[in-house]
């Protein structure tokens, strides 16, 4: 009885004056009871009918009343009959009438006749060839009888409005053509709720409540006087569940990338932008990308028709370009060893990596100078659980007369360290660095290790033709891969996904804090 106590205890004025109700009646009623007896809105007593439901002290039981009426255009229709009567009567006449001679032989506008004759080859009373409409022997069979639902826009049309719930089977079956047509009928909705008391709310009564005003907030008068002693407080729960709160807050993948811009910038990089609508030029041709290379193919790269072409940078360094691609120019290689075309190099693309940011970079800067940026790139990849046409990127380079492999290696390593990874590199081929490298991370929970990214140094025919005579260190890596691994997804698609549900079960920080 303890229990009993406690809850009563904590029911509020309302709850209690719901529950009284239910006593003297002996029965199950409705709110509308509950408010001619108590003198309660009925908003104060669904409130405090759902909070007693939901301590299992009544049940609450809802009956939905569906009735059914007619539209304008459905009144309409059933005064003067569906489109589809119309033509049936006709084809019934002549057998058979060509598609242009229907609206005129049945006096029906344009999109009656669209709407009838889609109708006519939906219930089988007609079929079409070369753009003759002719009646078959379904139709011949019900030219003279109504179909279920004409009888049901008949019988709205006498009646006014029917309880769908009495409607026979056949009515039913006229219900579902109807509804699948647009504005014919309209469908009210009555919802009837009826509280009946359990089990623990008979116990609860049994021992009895007391219908009295409940303080809910302390006068200065009331504490100065010590009336504050006499008054009757409600009890509350405090070790009662608290409600599901859904705070805003950042997108998974956008808090990833900046964190990952976070670390960079803690590393003392630099963070530059570039254009997404790229040239050839900028996104392959002045990273020493030959201009028959596969990832030029229109199956791999997004072209662009509008505009066709982009405009190139100075003469000077484009000539320098294609002197590094022809015959390796002053980097003293034998380059690529073809005729280097202009055109080709002006094509409009979106980029298909950010490392076009840092060749405008390093023509644009002197070093020494450390710079990463973060974007999105785009890739013509079949969409599936690992791969999407448009991704996020992060490119960087370092530059510097002392700046050497082994450099590189270490940023990437305290990179991917801050995130929380351990990695290591294995030898990779890339067409604009030499040494080049690509980084796996290791998963312990799979025991296994999975490549995120690329790196390496940038070749002499990328950095003679940009006048740069340092070393440049050069990486760049996928973002999305690592927000699965972070999130712990195996769908990428589930970070384009709308999915609510998801999204708010994510904690608000995940991963590893970064340290300043």
């Amino acid at each position: 009885m303890e229990e009993i106590d406690r809850i009563i205890n904590e029911l509020h004025l309302y709850e209690k004056k719901v529950l009284k109700s239910l006593e003297s009646s002996k029965k199950s009623l409705t709110p509308e009871d509950v408010v001619n007896a108590q003198k309660l809105d009925i908003k104060s007593v669904m409130s405090a009918a759902g909070s007693l439901a939901s301590k299992d002290i009544i049940l609450v039981i809802k009956d939905v009343e569906e009735t059914l009426s007619l539209s304008d255009d459905g009144e309409n229709y059933a005064q003067e009959g569906l489109p589809e009567r119309k033509l049936l009567n006709l084809l019934q006449q002549e057998g058979s009438v060509h598609m242009k001679d229907l609206g005129v032989k049945s006096g029906l506008n344009p999109s009656d006749v669209k709407i009838g004759v889609g109708w006519l080859v939906r219930k089988k009373w007609a079929k079409i060839n070369q753009g003759e409409v002719t009646i078959t022997d379904n139709g011949k069979e019900m030219a003279d009888n109504l179909q279920e639902d004409e009888k049901l826009l008949s019988s709205l049309l006498e009646k006014g409005r029917i309880s769908l719930n009495s409607l026979d089977h056949d009515l039913q079956q006229g219900f579902k053509l109807l509804k699948s047509r647009k504005g014919l009928i309209d469908i009210d909705k009555n919802t009837a709720h009826t509280f009946i008391l359990t089990d623990k709310g008979q116990d609860i009564l049994a021992k009895g409540i007391v219908i009295q005003e409940e303080a809910t907030q302390l006068t200065h008068q009331q504490l100065k006087l010590g009336e504050w002693k006499s008054l009757k407080y409600r009890g509350y729960d405090v070790k009662a569940d608290y409600p599901e709160f859904n705070p805003g807050k950042m997108h998974p993948l956008r808090r990833i990338i900046e964190e990952i811009r976070n670390v960079f910038i803690n590393l003392g990089f630099d963070e530059s932008k570039g254009p997404i609508l790229e040239s050839a030029f900028w996104n392959f041709d002045c990273l020493f990308q030959p201009q028959d290379h596969a990832a030029r193919e229109m199956q791999d790269t997004f072209y662009i028709n509008n505009p066709s072409h982009s405009q190139l940078p100075d003469e000077n360094l484009v000539s320098k370009v294609a002197q590094a691609h022809q015959d390796g120019g002053v980097a003293g290689s034998e380059g690529w060893g073809y005729l280097w075309e202009k055109e080709v190099a002006r094509q409009s693309v979106l980029r298909t990596h950010t490392t076009s940011v840092s060749a405008r970079f390093l023509a644009e800067n002197e070093p020494p100078l450390k710079m990463f940026s973060v974007g999105k790139v785009f890739r013509r990849e079949t969409i599936t659980y690992k791969h999407l046409p448009e991704f996020h990127q992060v490119e960087g380079i370092v530059a510097g007369d002392e700046i050497n492999f082994r450099n590189l290696l270490g940023i990437l390593k305290e990179f991917y360290k801050k995130l929380g990874f351990e990695v290591r590199f294995r030898p990779a081929y890339f067409p604009y660095t030499y040494l080049s490298t690509e980084c796996e991370i290791y998963l312990p929970e799979k025991e296994s290790w999975i490549e995120l990214g690329g790196a390496g140094m940038f070749r002499p025919e990328v950095l003679e033709p940009l006048g740069i005579e340092t070393p440049v260190a050069a990486f760049g890596l996928g973002i999305e891969r690592l927000a699965m691994i972070r999130l712990g997804i195996k769908d990428i698609r589930m970070l384009y996904k709308s999915d609510i549900g998801w999204l708010r079960k994510l904690p608000i920080t995940q991963g590893v804090d970064i340290e300043d």
